[in-house]
């Protein structure tokens, strides 16, 4: 039987949304103040979901101390108080939507969780915008 663990983290960025290959006018359009030259942030929460089976040695399906240092060490040390656009590798050329944000993450904490847990990503950029990957 399966149990889910669910993990809450919290990291302050900023960002632009906005296509290089697109006029002003273009990302203006599209992006609207999303698209401020001069940036703009969120207060993200983000919800790191794994599931499993639970260990009958320990009760625990992942330890929610290791998953939480991990989440610390590969994500809110890359992003936390960080203009995306210009502070990180992963957003250099990649447009930093909530949507891309979660898929660098799961992508950036996959590598490192054994393939037999699930793992979900739940970004929160605002109390009503919230991405969720994989769907």
């Amino acid at each position: 039987m399966k149990v889910a663990v669910l993990r809450k983290e919290h990291f302050n960025a900023a960002h632009r949304l906005h296509n290089p290959a697109w006029s002003e006018e273009m990302n203006q359009k599209v992006f609207g103040k999303c698209n401020n030259p001069h940036y703009h942030g969120h207060n993200y929460e983000l919800i790191v979901k794994l599931i499993g089976e639970v260990n009958p040695d320990t009760g625990y399906v992942y330890d929610t101390k290791l998953l939480s240092d991990l989440i610390k060490e590969k994500v809110l040390n890359k992003f936390d108080h960080k203009n995306l656009n210009l502070d990180t590798e992963e957003f250099r050329n990649l447009n930093p939507t909530a949507e891309n944000i979660a898929q660098v993450i799961y992508h950036l904490l996959r590598e490192h969780i054994e393939s037999k847990y699930e793992l979900k990503v739940t970004l929160y950029e605002t109390e009503r915008n919230i991405v969720e990957f994989p769907a």
